[in-house]
């Protein structure tokens, strides 16, 4: 078996979008647009990046809930854009989804324990008194009282609702798990626990998660390796320790300098982006973080960088890296 679950090569995945002005062609919106990464057995990926930066379009190529237009998706060594429907939903019970909105993704006419039990049903692993045993477990491994098997969803709070959504996921024993956004809908009150409860699952399940967000902060103290996306490209990739304590990239940088602190009061320097994101049906041409970025030469506007491994164990697509980020003694 090789160390690395999830092995992701040139994924790419572009949607076409209807006629454009004044009737004329059709535009290409490139979600994502070659991304590869690999994630390890055990390990906890943090995707971040702003919203339109493609990261929920890998998390749903990567589970094939959408169809990749580019690129290889390797779990365990399979690549699961070449297999049919039915190899495809045999390893589905090996890769489950929490998804953004518990509000939204719960039918509100169904009992938690069929919510839950569903699940149990498709792929065949309990019936009747075991179903609703299982489902009760399940429950209580996410925080939930076994009373509540029998409440509908508009009962619930959102931090709960997302507790159900979590404990369908793990119903039938994943080995990876795609947390897209899982906490964004929730108060910030909420937020830590959801999170807290997912660090200790890690711990006691033994999960290898992307999880994915729009804010730093939030995968701090969950993720072992963070990735930072901007418009379909990766732009830093980096242990989470590393990503935190000195960031390479300008967009990371901005990233961090707008994430919340403990100390209101401690010294920071905020850096402000101007602009917003490009679209992603029209990037703009070399660097796609050039329009934005305070650092960008005419070079950058001309040549798209590559992701390199500019110190040992973090990569940036960056031209100006060695420049912005010299060496001690260099």
């Amino acid at each position: 078996m090789s160390a690395k679950l999830v092995e992701v090569d040139g994924l790419k995945k572009h949607f076409h979008a209807g006629r454009g002005l004044l009737g004329l062609g059709r535009s290409t919106i490139r979600a994502v647009d070659g991304v590869s990464f690999s994630i390890a057995r055990g390990e906890v990926v943090g995707l971040v990046g702003e919203s339109g930066s493609g990261k929920s379009t890998v998390g749903r190529a990567l589970l094939r809930l959408i169809e990749p237009t580019a690129g290889s998706v390797r779990f365990d060594g399979t690549d699961i854009t070449r297999l049919g429907r039915a190899s495809l939903r045999r390893l589905r019970r090996r890769m489950q989804i929490v998804f953004q909105d518990p509000y939204a993704s719960l039918d509100p006419r169904r009992r938690v324990e069929d919510l839950i039990g569903d699940v149990l049903d498709i792929h065949g692993l309990a019936k009747g008194a075991a179903r609703r045993a299982r489902v009760v477990e399940l429950l209580e491994q996410v925080g939930l009282p076994p009373e509540h098997i029998d409440r509908f969803p508009h009962q619930f709070s959102g931090g709960q609702r997302q507790r159900i959504g979590i404990a369908r996921a793990l119903a039938v024993a994943p080995d990876f798990i795609v947390a897209d956004e899982p906490v964004s809908a929730l108060d910030v009150s909420v937020q830590a626990q959801i999170v807290n409860l997912l660090v200790e699952l890690r711990r006691r399940l033994g999960l290898t998660m992307l999880f994915i967000s729009h804010d730093l902060a939030v995968v701090e103290h969950l993720s072992d390796r963070v990735i930072v996306m901007y418009l379909g490209r990766i732009m830093e990739m980096a242990p989470a320790a590393r990503i935190y304590a000195a960031p390479r990239h300008p967009y990371t940088q901005a990233l961090l300098s707008a994430a919340p602190v403990p100390d209101p009061d401690a010294p920071r320097r905020r850096i402000l982006l101007s602009g917003d994101l490009p679209s992603p049906a029209n990037p703009p041409p070399g660097c796609v973080f050039s329009t934005r970025c305070p650092h960008a030469t005419e070079r950058c506007r001309r040549e798209a960088p590559t992701l390199e491994e500019t110190a040992p164990g973090q990569f940036v697509a960056c031209l100006r890296d060695r420049e912005l980020n010299p060496q001690p003694g260099a």
